[in-house]
């Protein structure tokens, strides 16, 4: 099992409708694709009250690719993106880090 740790950089303000994305729209796409979340947190405190951290769960780096490319190119997705996002971008920076765990991790 892998985790992939993905950190998304707000602009200033817009962090509540990258909330409302993913609780409305994003969640229920990765259903339909398998995708799994560990886990979304917000900083209470910390460097920047704009971020959203979120893990997701992998098998492999293989259903990885392939399981994000199928989501990625969702028309769906695509379609219901530009919509969140009609008023201006939501995201500045994203970044993302593949973790694997450790021989003494509590999580495997």
């Amino acid at each position: 099992m892998i985790h992939e740790l993905r950190i998304y950089h707000c602009i200033s303000g817009r962090l509540p409708k990258l909330l409302n994305r993913f609780e409305t729209i994003t969640l229920e796409l990765w259903k339909k694709h398998g995708i799994r979340q560990a886990g979304f947190w917000t900083v209470a405190i910390g460097d920047s009250n704009q971020d959203l951290y979120y893990l997701l769960e992998w098998e492999s780096l293989a259903e990885r690719d392939t399981k994000w490319a199928a989501f990625q190119s969702d028309p769906d997705w695509i379609a219901k993106r530009a919509q969140t996002e009609a008023d201006g971008p939501i995201v500045s920076t994203i970044s993302n880090l593949i973790l694997q765990p450790t021989a003494f991790s509590s999580v495997k």
